[in-house]
């Protein structure tokens, strides 16, 4: 199995209600998978936040959130390629 993450992007951000300098969303991330020989697609939404500096353009902040998805995936496919996880 492999598993690839193929695209990701920020689906929508808000600046979070009490927390000054935090920023909240979701980021969509489209995943390849291939088992064998079938290839498969998987769309995720991936819920997170980020603690942006003050002045933080909009380009920053949408890199922070999708490094934070990214990080999470990443966690996601190792335990996935553990034989332990399954």
């Amino acid at each position: 199995m492999t598993l690839q993450l193929i695209d990701i992007s920020v689906s929508d951000k808000q600046a979070h209600p009490r927390l000054n300098g935090r920023v909240t969303g979701h980021v969509r991330a489209l995943l390849a998978e291939t088992v064998g020989t079938t290839d498969q697609t998987h769309e995720l939404t991936v819920p997170v936040w980020a603690d942006v500096a003050a002045g933080a353009s909009d380009a920053d902040i949408d890199m922070a959130m999708m490094l934070k998805a990214a990080d999470i995936i990443a966690r996601l496919k190792a335990n996935l390629e553990t034989p332990e996880a399954l």
